[in-house]
């Protein structure tokens, strides 16, 4: 009797870096983009409390999509999905390439603080501190949306 067992998830809850990127595939499919970051703190061997940000991109397809669409950078969101692991050729010609990225099964927004976006500068993925120092929110700054 195999009593191997195989699965394939993945829950993560973070900040996003940019608004939501919507497209459409040829088949009419609503595909959405997002680059969600997630932050840690750790003690080092030498005593010193470290930083560290993970960037993880996501993909949302179908009614998925239609919830994904509406976030915008700043929002703190949950994603429940799976990894997908997918090679491509780059259109310059260059040497193929892989990426892993999570395929969202449901998104959810936990949490959106007005005027954020306007407030930072610049590229989020240079200064991830922008968005690990987010203020708490408070119930009159939360928009909840079913997953």
């Amino acid at each position: 009797m195999n009593t191997t067992m195989q699965r394939n998830r993945v829950e993560i809850a973070g900040y996003l870096g940019k608004d939501a990127q919507s497209r459409f595939l040829p088949t009419g499919t609503k595909v959405v983009n997002l680059r969600l970051a997630e932050s840690y703190s750790f003690t080092d061997r030498n005593k010193v409390k470290q930083e560290h940000t993970n960037w993880h991109s996501v993909v949302c397809y179908g009614v998925v999509a239609d919830v994904a669409e509406r976030f915008m950078k700043g929002d703190n969101v949950f994603v429940d999905g799976s990894l997908q692991i997918r090679e491509f050729e780059p259109n310059d010609g260059s040497k193929r390439r892989r990426v892993v990225e999570v395929v969202a099964r449901s998104v959810a927004l936990l949490a959106r603080i007005p005027g954020l976006a306007a407030a930072q500068q610049g590229d989020d993925e240079q200064h991830p501190e922008a968005l690990t120092a987010l203020p708490e929110a408070d119930d009159e700054n939360v928009e909840v949306w079913p997953s």
